[in-house]
């Protein structure tokens, strides 16, 4: 064909084969169980040797089969917007990518602090399912009445309900995991953490309140901005250093301690031991190297697109999966001599 592939039509292809711009539009889309084998044949090499490409999107849409997957995450005011940017939210939407691109769907991104744009977006693209990251104390029932496609959250919090598979891991045992380790350490004055005390990060602090025991736990809540958190460590540097070790209940709280203490001139862990959670890249490259607690974002992934299917299928009757956590040392802890 003489025409140029950036302004090819289906009426371009019709014109050139002498049949209607309907069969064209009918072998594209799929729908070809009136269409001899033979036409479709033809229609099929033109296309590839003409170069045109499909409205992939407009395809799609109109399809009852969309292939495609949303991925939600709560663009909290704490990622001050750069969420995508943390390590935890980023690997889990890398390895999210790398298994739903795997099993032959799109993958569409949508960051939101506001719980109504998500029926929105489902809605807009005609999606398969959705998978939910970062919203904690929210109404998944009434989101659940909205929708009628099956979606899978990350460490939801909210009663069992029907087509929805709430993805966890064991937070309550990596935090008892970090206490355990920090007792056997020597550590007896650990202070924990976090910019807040409810869902996932409380579940951290109880497991590692529980494995200290009577040596107990201290709790500091941080400001959400950056700002104010450095105020924050600047005012209580001295009753800071009173402790023995860090539990941070996010890497990302971890590093950014251990970069305000060496900036301070206090030596980690020499003069103060430092454990995260996550296991994000991030932890292998700071100095020293992170001690923390590993989520496998491959498995979660692997996990929330075959619980997908499953649902839609109507053969998942799992409501909740709970997945193993373990704790990576590494150069962040010093042992100390205890008598």
């Amino acid at each position: 064909m003489a025409v140029e592939h950036d302004r090819i039509r289906i009426a371009d292809l019709a014109d050139a084969l002498g049949v209607s711009t309907a069969t064209v539009s009918n072998v594209i889309h799929g729908k070809t169980k009136k269409i001899s084998d033979e036409t479709v044949k033809r229609v099929q090499e033109m296309i590839e040797e003409s170069g045109y490409i499909p409205n992939m999107a407009g395809i799609l849409l109109a399809q009852n089969d969309s292939r495609i997957i949303g991925v939600v995450v709560n663009d909290h005011e704490k990622y001050e917007g750069r969420v995508l940017e943390d390590g935890f939210i980023s690997a889990s939407v890398n390895a999210l990518f790398r298994e739903i691109d795997a099993a032959g769907y799109f993958m569409m991104v949508k960051a939101t602090a506001q719980w109504d744009e998500i029926v929105r977006f489902a809605s807009m693209w005609n999606m398969e399912g959705l998978v939910i990251l970062g919203f904690c104390e929210q109404d998944y029932q009434k989101l659940r009445e909205s929708m009628h496609i099956p979606f899978v959250v990350y460490d939801g919090y909210f009663q069992e309900t029907e087509k929805i598979c709430n993805l966890v891991i064991d937070n309550y045992d990596g935090g008892y995991q970090v206490g355990t380790y920090l007792k056997g350490m020597g550590h007896e004055n650990v202070l924990c953490i976090s910019d807040n005390c409810i869902c996932v990060d409380l579940e951290r602090m109880e497991g590692c309140r529980a494995a200290l025991g009577d040596s107990g736990m201290e709790f500091w809540q941080l400001p959400f901005e950056k700002k104010e958190r450095m105020a924050f460590y600047q005012e209580r540097e001295a009753e800071l250093l009173e402790y023995s070790a860090v539990f941070a209940v996010s890497d990302f709280y971890a590093v950014e301690l251990i970069r305000y203490l060496q900036e301070k001139g206090v030596r980690v862990p020499e003069d103060l031991s430092v454990v995260g959670f996550d296991d994000s890249p991030l932890c292998s490259y700071c100095i020293p190297a992170l001690t923390t607690v590993r989520q496998d974002a491959s498995v979660r992934a692997k996990t929330a697109v075959s619980v997908l299917k499953n649902l839609k299928m109507g053969t998942e009757e799992r409501v909740v999966v709970k997945l193993p956590v373990y704790l990576v040392e590494r150069k962040s802890v010093k042992r100390l001599n205890r008598r």
